[in-house]
């Protein structure tokens, strides 16, 4: 039998359309490909400001420790000068005058030493979890604590000490 030409039509679009089923086959499998690699991204990127998040975080602990230690930095030094003021300036200034600066030195110190605790340990919103420990609130308090009684025996020999070397 011959094959007529509507038969021909026939097999002619059962071809093109057997071809047209393939290629959205494989456009199908394209575009699942595509998905997983967009869905991998996505979890990268997402675990990627995750990291900087935590990154940001130790960098705010960080941040509060360098705050704590000029905060106990300048104690000291305000410490050490009230303290050197009562021999330094002995016999250059009255002594009241010698008394005073000492005294409001060695106050400031003090002042400095509560502060350094008071800024570390009531820092407002806590950062979102830093990978770094910060320092326990019972060892700032004990140190500092501790430089407080210095700065007041200070204050008591810079007030009541003896001035010159007689």
């Amino acid at each position: 039998m011959a094959d007529t030409p509507a038969e021909k039509d026939i097999e002619r679009s059962a071809e093109q359309a057997q071809e047209a089923a393939e290629q959205t086959q494989e456009a199908a499998e394209h575009t699942q490909a595509a998905a997983r690699t967009t869905a991998k991204a996505s979890v990268q990127m997402k675990d990627s400001a995750d990291r900087r998040t935590e990154l940001a975080a130790d960098r705010t602990v960080f941040a509060a420790e360098r705050t704590y230690a000029a905060w106990v930095r300048t104690g000291l030094a305000a410490l050490a000068s009230g303290i050197g003021a009562k021999k330094l300036l002995d016999g250059v200034v009255p002594e009241g005058m010698i008394v005073a600066t000492g005294s409001v030195l060695v106050l400031f110190s003090a002042f400095c030493f509560a502060a350094a605790v008071w800024r570390q340990v009531f820092v407002g919103a806590p950062p979102p979890n830093p990978d770094v420990r910060r320092m326990p609130p019972a060892l700032l308090l004990a140190v500092n604590g501790f430089l407080v009684l210095v700065a007041l025996a200070a204050l008591f020999t810079v007030m009541f000490g003896r001035t010159g070397g007689t």
